[in-house]
């Protein structure tokens, strides 16, 4: 059958014969992997639709259990993203956060969209770039139906105090809740919080990703954020330490 997709390449494995193997996060299919003896590599547009932080459209030959990638055209190249090499790298943070995240042959539009937006507004972004990185890994988590418990404590349900964030329980929790649990020895993976830290992953929550271009985090908030991010993400779903997070300051 053949079919097509809007799409942008998540990465790609070169095979033999001049073959690739491309990890396409498709708008109508999910995330796809696919088969082309197209070469990136070209001066035509198909080639450039091969390439990072494209969103093109994809003609697909689509069997049972494979596709196969025989023509592409492009919608919009983000290139500008390849000329700042700390933009470049996080952008490619949040890339491999999305395929960690999603699993295959699962459609995804919102999240799609999301990704199109993000791509968006760091091509044209100047400075504080992680801070743009983090509202798009809360706003992802949002969609993808794994957001922490924010608004009570996920022990006793208590709204009237913060006493820190457990990752293994998912949420926040209340001072009493935090000092029972560090009383008892239980302080893995648990972290101290404000209203404030909290109030900032609401606010990413709520808003969408394009009402937060201007925002940028105070490097103390960033990077506590961040950690806690991320080890959510690695106990609840087994997204570990990413390639391209060793070239960032995370």
């Amino acid at each position: 059958m053949i079919t097509d997709t809007e799409g942008i390449i998540l990465r790609q494995v070169k095979t033999v014969g001049g073959r690739r193997m491309l990890l396409l996060f498709s708008k109508k299919y999910g995330k796809i992997s696919a088969g082309t003896s197209l070469n990136e590599k070209g001066k035509g547009k198909s080639a450039l639709a091969l390439r990072p932080f494209t969103y093109g459209r994809y003609e697909l030959f689509k069997n049972r259990d494979s596709y196969n990638i025989n023509s592409t055209e492009v919608i919009k190249s983000y290139y500008k993203i390849g000329e700042n090499v700390e933009k470049y790298m996080c952008a490619s943070y949040a890339l491999e956060f999305t395929d960690k995240l999603i699993a295959e042959d699962i459609p995804a539009p919102e999240l799609f969209a999301l990704v199109i937006d993000f791509l968006s507004m760091i091509e044209v972004r100047q400075q504080k770039y992680e801070t743009l990185v983090l509202a798009y890994q809360v706003k992802a988590l949002g969609l993808c139906g794994t957001m922490p418990e924010l608004s009570h404590c996920v022990i006793c349900g208590d709204t009237t105090s913060i006493g820190g964030f457990s990752v293994k329980d998912g949420g926040i929790l209340c001072e009493r809740c935090r000092n029972n649990m560090c009383a008892d020895g239980n302080v893995a993976l648990i972290y101290h919080v404000n209203f404030g830290i909290v109030d900032v992953l609401k606010y990413f929550f709520k808003h969408s990703l394009k009402s937060l271009e201007k925002i940028a985090l105070e490097e103390a908030v960033l990077k506590e954020l961040q950690t806690i991010i991320r080890s959510y993400a690695a106990y609840h779903l087994d997204i570990g330490e990413l390639k391209s997070e060793g070239f960032l300051s995370i």
